[in-house]
C-alpha cells in the first residue's frame, strides 16, 4: 500500500507584472510548493479566502486594491504568513506593510532563490508549538499577561488582537525579562538563523506592539530599549 503523500503547503504569488509573476512561481513549484497567482487586489483576497494559502508573496503596488489594503483585510481572517515585495528604497511602504501585518519584506530585483529561502524559512516557524515540557505559567508584567503556550495576551484584562510576527517577538523577549536581546538574537528566534535581511523589520515589529500597548513611545513601560544591544522586558 502507497504511503500517503505528504501536504504540499500552497503559496499565493499577487503581482500585477504577470511575466515576473510567472517566473517566481515556476521557482516556487520546483521548491515544492502549491502555487496560484493572482494579479490583481481584489484577486488577491478573492483567493486568499477560496485557498487559505500557508503564504501569500505580496507586491505592493498593484491595481484595483493595493498591497497594503489587500494585507490589511486578509488579516482580518486569515493568520498566513505575507512576505512583500517593495521596490528598493520604498521604506515607507515597508514600514506600512508591516504596520498592518506583513511579517517580512523582500526587495524588488531580487533572486527566486533567496525568496524560497525567505517561504521555507517562515515555514519553519510551527503555528502552535507544542512545549517539550509542561505548560508554562502565563507570564505577568505589571497589568500584562502573555500565556506563550495559548498565544494569548491580555492587557487590563482585555485580549489584545496581535499577528503572529508581533506575538513571536513579544514572546521570545518576554521569555527572558531580565536579559536583553540584540537584534539578531531575536530574529534567530523568531525568523530563523539563516535568514538574511534587514535586522530593523524586528524594530517596526516592536513599534507595532508598542502602539498596541498603547506605550509612549519616549517613556515605554513594558518593552524597553536597550542602547547598542537591544530589547528586554520592563516592569509594566
Amino acid at each position: 500500500m502507497a504511503a500517503d503523500t505528504p501536504t504540499r503547503s500552497r503559496v499565493l504569488v499577487v503581482d500585477d507584472e504577470k511575466a515576473l509573476a510567472s517566473v517566481v512561481a515556476s521557482y516556487i513549484e520546483r521548491a515544492g510548493f502549491d502555487v496560484t497567482l493572482a494579479h490583481t487586489g481584489p484577486e488577491a483576497l478573492a483567493a486568499a479566502e477560496t485557498l487559505d494559502p500557508d503564504v501569500i508573496v505580496l507586491d505592493l503596488g498593484l491595481p484595483g486594491v493595493d498591497g497594503v489594503e489587500v494585507c490589511r483585510r486578509v488579516r482580518t481572517f486569515s493568520d498566513c504568513y505575507i512576505l512583500m515585495l517593495t521596490a528598493r528604497g520604498d521604506e515607507v511602504d515597508r514600514l506600512v506593510g508591516l504596520s498592518v501585518g506583513a511579517d517580512d519584506y523582500i526587495t524588488k530585483p531580487f533572486s527566486a532563490r533567496e525568496l524560497v529561502a525567505r517561504i521555507h524559512a517562515v515555514l519553519r516557524r510551527p503555528r502552535r508549538p507544542e512545549p517539550e515540557r509542561g505548560p508554562d505559567e502565563p507570564r505577568v508584567v505589571g497589568d500584562l499577561v502573555i500565556d506563550a503556550d495559548g498565544r494569548e495576551v491580555w492587557l487590563h484584562g482585555e485580549s489584545l488582537s496581535l499577528t503572529r510576527t508581533e506575538f513571536d517577538v513579544l514572546e521570545a523577549i518576554s521569555a527572558t525579562p531580565k536579559s536583553a536581546l540584540s537584534r539578531r538574537q531575536i530574529i534567530d528566534r523568531v525568523w530563523d538563523e539563516a535568514w538574511v535581511g534587514d535586522d530593523h523589520v524586528v524594530d517596526v515589529h516592536v513599534a507595532n506592539i508598542r502602539r498596541k500597548l498603547g506605550e509612549d513611545p519616549a517613556d515605554p513601560r513594558y518593552i524597553l530599549t536597550v542602547r547598542g544591544i537591544g530589547y528586554r522586558m520592563g516592569r509594566g
